[in-house]
């Protein structure tokens, strides 16, 4: 008995996924509200799905400046945060230890 075999071949997820990141994909649209041919509102819509080495070799890399993300910049604000409160605390001990 010989077994079926299918042309098609099935994806899973998991590699629909893989490949998405891999190859990256842009969905782009603008919507505009308009009454009587003057614009009210637009908006200009872009999503960029990829993985980061993908974004990084096509140019995007905005997260790595964007202050709020970049754990650089919140570690140097809070390193920052902890050297002001250690001052303070020096100048509170000293201020007591004189009294």
């Amino acid at each position: 008995m010989s077994q079926l075999t299918h042309a098609t071949q099935a994806s899973t997820l998991a590699d629909i996924l893989e490949r998405v990141l891999d190859k990256g994909v842009v969905i782009a649209g603008d919507i505009k509200v308009q009454i009587a041919d003057i614009d009210l509102i637009t908006l200009k819509i872009r999503l960029v799905v990829a993985s980061i080495d993908k974004a990084k070799e096509i140019g995007i890399n905005w997260w790595e400046e964007d202050k709020d993300l970049s754990l650089n910049t919140r570690f140097n604000e809070l390193q920052e945060e902890n050297n002001l409160l250690k001052e303070r605390l020096v100048k509170l001990e000293s201020a007591r230890d004189s009294v």
